[in-house]
């Protein structure tokens, strides 16, 4: 039976929710949907936020072969037949040939180097889907030859919405709270939500919050590495070592590793919770992190999970201080804010007499407590 997800799929863009900065009036997906341009590209994202529906409009826009693999199962054998096939049928190959590649991440080194000369030439046009970045998962020559388009989870309204348009496209009953409660567990995964609306009426018939609540928890419903359980196990591993619980890291480290995940998805959050959760009360914590990191890629899975484990275990130990990464927020807030104000002039570059003679780097000092912000935020601290 097909589910529910599948039934109430968005055909068209305007039918489509999210994703604004991409899909809006004028925005570059929508752009290349509407002018049928012909490129590769990546979705970079998390699970459940459009990434096959937008593929799928796409491919559709230029009446194109679509063909559809999962990096997870598929391999350079799958490539082959989708060329093979177009070779044999001539008469088709005026069409586009466009491959969506779903956990374009899992595709090793060999396999995307099997795949770049097809869509190099372009036999292919590529259109990749991950949930990891892709600057670390994919090839150069492959990540030069594709734009990457990030996109991100749905907000709560924008969830509240694609409920209650899930509500209607499939007839059924759903009361505010159990549409509340649907958008605070999606955590902005639209296929989790509707997964679990699909689940519930499976189980139990009608929609309400104790058997929302009671399907969730039942096995009726499994939840891959790039689902909701993913998400779930990250968030714990790293409030684990955040909380100084070097016991629960663990735990949720091996939870991981038994999985089948990422041993270097796994390093590389190390790597950021050093600076983002440790930052200046233990400086040598990145350097730790970038260890283990460096551990993971040259030793690999069983044994570097040794190495994991040993970091694991520092940084939940280490003193914790956020100053830094919340100093780096706020500046980052006015830097959107305010945009591209005017540097002060004793701090500007001067090396033409030119602009010497307008003042540029005049009454510099290179120890001061005058501060060096723009006009406009002189008496902005960042640093707590």
């Amino acid at each position: 039976m097909e589910p529910l997800a599948s039934k109430i799929r968005p055909l068209t863009l305007d039918d489509f929710v999210g994703q604004n900065h991409l899909v809006g009036e004028g925005k570059p997906l929508r752009v290349a949907i509407e002018k049928r341009h012909l490129f590769s590209f990546i979705f970079w994202g998390p699970p459940g936020v459009g990434k096959t529906t937008l593929a799928r409009m796409y491919a559709h826009s230029l009446d194109a072969d679509f063909y559809e693999l999962s990096a997870v199962s598929a391999g350079k054998d799958d490539i082959r037949k989708i060329i093979d096939s177009a070779a044999k049928n001539p008469t088709e190959n005026k069409k586009p040939k466009i491959l969506f590649l779903d956990e374009i991440h899992r595709f090793n080194k060999s396999q995307q180097d099997f795949l770049l000369p097809y869509v190099e030439s372009g036999e292919l046009t590529l259109i990749g889907a991950t949930t990891e970045n892709p600057s670390f998962e994919v090839i150069s020559p492959l990540l030069s030859r594709c734009r990457v388009f990030v996109l991100n989870e749905f907000s709560p309204e924008e969830m509240a919405t694609i409920i209650d348009r899930t509500k209607k496209e499939a007839k059924i009953k759903i009361d505010k709270e159990s549409r509340d409660w649907l958008v605070a567990m999606a955590n902005g995964d639209a296929r989790q939500a509707i997964s679990v609306i699909e689940a519930t009426l499976n189980l139990y018939g009608t929609i309400s919050v104790d058997n929302l609540k009671q399907a969730i928890q039942s096995k009726f419903i499994r939840y891959d590495k790039a689902g909701e359980e993913h998400y779930n196990t990250i968030s714990a591993f790293i409030k684990s070592m955040r909380a100084s619980q070097p016991d629960a890291a663990l735990y949720y480290m091996c939870r991981m590793i038994e999985a089948g995940e990422d041993p270097k998805f796994i390093a590389r959050r190390m790597v950021v919770f050093a600076s983002e959760d440790i930052g200046l009360a233990q400086p040598t914590a990145l350097v730790v992190a970038n260890a283990v990191f460096r551990a993971v890629e040259t030793i690999g899975l069983p044994e570097c999970a040794e190495n994991l484990a040993h970091g694991v275990v520092y940084l939940s130990q280490a003193k914790k201080d956020r100053s830094a990464y919340d100093a780096y927020l706020l500046a980052m807030a006015d830097v959107k804010k305010y945009g591209n104000l005017p540097v002060p002039l004793q701090i500007r570059n001067a090396p033409t007499k030119l602009m010497k003679d307008l003042d540029y780097s005049k009454g510099y000092e290179m120890y001061t407590e005058e501060s060096y912000l723009p006009e406009k935020l002189k008496k902005k601290k960042y640093l707590k």
